[in-house]
């Protein structure tokens, strides 16, 4: 079965608690290939997904990409090792999961970054993924100062895909030079 060739048979890969949240909260192929695209230039590129839930930017990313690795960092360790599951099913060795906050993660270890407004979940009581971490509006302020500043320390040249971002925790640094087929992924660069 080729589980690249839609979402739908890309999803089969989950349990079905996780399938059942495919078109909320993981990123749909079409957007993880257009942004991997932008992302995995040169050789030996090092690519960090925030709140990379169940891993499919970076499965996807890692799959047509041998060149790059992929990381993701997801707080639920529940959704890493789903994540670890998938990428060790499909035999993909460029992609890694860590369990644990991006706020603990040093930046500069990775050349490029993906960012699918993982804090929204902050904003809205009815549409989280589960219950197992804390949620409030003053999460979703703090993680966006937080990215914000990683983000302005990086080199020139740093590339970064948002998609459905609030644009809040981009740094007046970076610009936008393009959107995917869906206008609600954008690419920067750090100017």
């Amino acid at each position: 079965m080729d589980f690249f060739s839609s979402d739908q048979q890309f999803d089969q890969l989950y349990p079905d608690s996780i399938s059942a949240l495919a078109s909320r909260h993981w990123t749909p192929i079409v957007i993880a290939k257009e942004a991997a695209h932008f992302l995995a230039v040169g050789s030996n590129t090092r690519i960090l997904d925030i709140g990379s839930g169940v891993g499919k930017f970076c499965i996807i990313g890692a799959k047509f990409h041998p060149n790059a690795v992929f990381t993701g960092i997801e707080q639920r360790d529940s959704l890493t090792q789903i994540a670890q599951s998938v990428a060790h099913e499909l035999s993909l060795n460029n992609t890694e999961f860590l369990t644990g906050n991006f706020t603990d993660i040093d930046f500069t270890r990775y050349h490029h970054f993906y960012f699918y407004n993982a804090f929204y979940e902050n904003l809205i009581d009815n549409d989280s993924i589960d219950q197992t971490i804390k949620h409030s509006p003053e999460l979703f302020n703090l993680y966006n100062r937080k990215l914000y500043k990683q983000l302005k320390k990086l080199p020139v040249g740093t590339r970064i895909a948002t998609f459905h971002s609030s644009e809040h925790e981009m740094p007046s640094s970076y610009q936008v030079v393009g959107t995917g087929s869906n206008e609600d992924l954008k690419f920067w660069v750090k100017i």
